[in-house]
């Protein structure tokens, strides 16, 4: 199914909740990534492994797998001194999560990290350089095929409008605008680094053109808060929800940093978040493909897959 003629995933997760994957990163240093180094730069340097864990994210039932994207930003990739490869680095993760899913129908969400840095008057980059940094991954990403655009853990409203922006501009078909909230230290509530509640980014996001409001990472965010940020998105607005939260908090162990919620524990959460009405659901920091599988699971529970087996958009035939 071409590209053009596919349901865009902003209609599709209005007739039915979705599965995303789960953590890049964390499987990235598991495949054997240092700590520190380029991760994108692998799309080119070491293809079959990024491949391999995006394809065990659909097989674990993923129906919409992010880019090996995150910092693919020029200003990102300029500390690896791979900026030059931009577009290179950004089609080819769109090319390796899309045979990831071996011919079946799925979604390939262009991933857009922050720019790893403070705009003037807080930092020493121009409003101009982070939108000119912006627009040119977007561009890479749909030219590459992607079939919507995220701009994922967002924490001030200036950076995710110029994400935005970029991503429209650059013709995507579907824009997510994904926010990352930290709870605050009396449990009361919680807000993004710089101050940004869910109520406002939501207003924000649909104001400037986006089509689904997401949340993703973040402190103390786990499934249970989750769910209280699809209810306070879905008083603001009525476009769809996507939810990524952190397998647990982090703990360092043996000098490793490890999450601790197992993908049982997590899959717990996963019934009241599609109750609470979120339409998108995978899973971030220090999650894996077992979260995920899990996940699969109890939503194909929740949706009565288990004894009416889901439809591949792309031949018409019953998949097990």
């Amino acid at each position: 199914m071409g590209i053009a003629s596919k349901k865009r995933l902003q209609d599709a997760v209005k007739e039915r909740p979705l599965l995303s994957d789960g953590a890049m990163g964390t499987q990235l240093m598991a495949a054997g990534l240092e700590q520190g180094n380029c991760g994108e730069e692998w799309n080119l340097t070491h293809p079959g492994l990024v491949l391999a864990i995006h394809r065990r994210y659909a097989e674990a039932g993923a129906e919409c797998i992010l880019t090996n994207t995150f910092g693919a930003s020029r200003i990102m990739l300029n500390r690896h001194s791979n900026g030059a490869a931009v577009t290179e680095i950004n089609r080819a993760a769109v090319e390796i999560a899309r045979q990831a899913f071996d011919g079946r129908s799925g979604y390939v969400i262009g991933d857009m990290g922050p720019f790893g840095g403070l705009m003037e008057p807080y930092g020493h980059f121009t409003e101009g350089e982070v939108r000119e940094a912006f627009d040119e991954q977007a561009r890479a990403l749909v030219c590459a095929g992607a079939d919507a655009i995220i701009i994922e853990t967002q924490t001030s409203i200036e950076e995710l409008v110029l994400g935005i922006e970029a991503a429209k501009l650059a013709g995507a078909r579907c824009v997510i605008g994904s926010m990352a909230y930290d709870v605050t230290l009396d449990g009361s509530t919680f807000r993004t680094m710089m101050g940004v509640d869910p109520e406002h980014a939501a207003a924000v996001i649909e104001a400037h053109g986006g089509d689904i409001v997401a949340l993703n990472c973040g402190t103390g965010m786990d499934m249970a808060r989750a769910r209280e940020a699809v209810e306070r998105y879905r008083k603001v607005t009525s476009l769809p929800v996507m939810v990524q939260p952190n397998a647990g908090q982090p703990k360092l162990v043996n000098l490793k940093v490890l999450y601790d919620e197992t993908p049982q524990q997590m899959a717990i959460g996963v019934t009241p978040l599609l109750e609470a009405g979120a339409n998108l659901i995978g899973a971030c920091c220090g999650s894996t493909p077992e979260h995920i599988r899990a996940f699969r699971k109890v939503m194909d529970e929740y949706l009565g897959a288990a004894v009416a087996p889901r439809m591949d958009e792309s031949t018409g035939m019953k998949r097990d």
